[in-house]
């Protein structure tokens, strides 16, 4: 019978050499155990910080007119989350790379309309109050024509926004009765019962926050608190914690993309990211059934030099 020859891109030559006794259950348990050791004391020296959540009202109340703003472009429906898309609305193109776009193809999952769900459903599920009442009344009641008419008076005047009194104060005579329509929703803010009636639109018991989340996204007030914590995304925050603490270093192949272009300057860099990365994975996975590749570490030779006086006594 002949022999089969050795095949150096498949096959791992015999081993040859001396064998030594080792105690593989031991040495782990070692292990286990100095790394529990340093994991607990490593967490009670240099333990994450606990910040405290941010919710609708504690930001109305830190910035009530980066608030009212932002209520604003959710009326008109020019908010980011207006124009986002799938999987919240037709509102914008989905992300993706020529016929490729599972954002597209699961299309509009959870639908948000942002001028009822964020401000005219909170409203009327306010107890009644004849002047939100009438003001409600009146906008219903009115054209589309008016009520563009009235949204653009209090757009152009909403540069000069203040707030006193706990009232916001826009300078405008002719919003109709969108002044009213947004103060009362700064107020329901500042009080916390609109991140309970976002909460709730979908029934009492539940915890389904997207809501809310969505829109706190699309105020300035979120993102400056992120950016001074180091977690935007040009600040690698996909892999930090709070205050430039370290977090999952395994992240930094997700967040290295988006530091490069095409990258970061592509309205669909999620979606080129997250293809990229599954490519990536799958060269990885297939290593093994890739000739040439899987050669790699026997042709570099690297173990030896890991194992270097195992070899030097091997050849002396």
């Amino acid at each position: 019978m002949t022999k089969k020859a050795f095949r150096p891109d498949v096959d791992a030559p015999e081993w040859r050499g001396a064998y030594v006794p080792y105690d593989i259950i031991k040495e782990g348990a070692i292990a286990v155990l100095v790394v529990t050791i340093l994991t607990v004391a490593l967490a009670i020296v240099f333990s994450s910080p606990d910040e405290k959540a941010i919710t609708i009202k504690s930001w109305s109340n830190a910035d009530p007119i980066d608030f009212a703003q932002t209520a604003f472009s959710e009326f008109t429906g020019t908010s980011g989350v207006a124009g986002y898309g799938a999987p919240y609305n037709h509102g914008g193109p989905a992300q993706g790379w020529g016929f490729l776009s599972p954002q597209k193809w699961v299309g509009v999952r959870i639908n948000v309309n942002t001028v009822n769900d964020f401000v005219l459903n909170p409203l009327e599920a306010q107890p009644a109050e004849s002047t939100l009442t009438t003001a409600l009344n009146q906008w219903k009641s009115a054209s589309s024509a008016t009520q563009t008419a009235w949204t653009t008076a209090y757009g152009t005047a909403s540069t000069k926004m203040t707030f006193s009194s706990d009232l916001i104060q826009v300078p405008t005579n002719s919003a109709g009765p969108v002044p009213v329509l947004i103060d009362d929703l700064t107020m329901m803010a500042r009080s916390g019962a609109l991140d309970q009636a976002l909460v709730t639109q979908n029934g009492f018991y539940t915890t389904n926050y997207t809501k809310p989340l969505l829109f706190l996204s699309d105020g300035n007030y979120l993102a400056n608190l992120g950016a001074a914590q180091h977690l935007g995304g040009d600040q690698w925050g996909m892999m930090n914690e709070t205050g430039q603490y370290p977090g999952q270093a395994w992240l930094w192949l997700y967040t290295f993309w988006y530091q490069i272009p095409p990258y970061n300057s592509s309205a669909s860099g999620d979606f080129l990211v997250w293809g990229t990365m599954m490519i990536l994975t799958a060269l990885l996975i297939l290593v093994p059934f890739i000739p040439g590749l899987r050669s790699i570490p026997r042709r570099l030779k690297i173990y030896r030099i890991i194992w270097r006086e195992h070899y030097a006594e091997q050849e002396s």
